[in-house]
């Protein structure tokens, strides 16, 4: 299962291994392939074994220190 979302506040590799350590400690996710946009918005989509919900997502980038704007159909 994929989740895709859209994260604000990240402009650097940094930010990326921050946002996945988070993501990838959530149990039953299997891989987390982020797209960073310096500036902008940057996506991140979630591969798992279980339905992974935005609001677990979500509050894994919030302890990273970034917000999720939108999940991406």
């Amino acid at each position: 299962m994929n989740t895709t979302v859209t994260i604000s506040g990240m402009t650097c590799g940094h930010c990326v291994m921050s946002v996945k350590e988070e993501i990838e400690a959530l149990p039953g996710v299997t891989g987390v392939d982020v797209n960073l946009v310096a500036g902008g918005l940057s996506t991140a989509t979630v591969t798992a074994e279980r339905e992974i919900t935005v609001l677990e997502i979500s509050e894994a980038v919030a302890e990273a220190g970034y917000t999720v704007v939108a999940e991406n159909a």
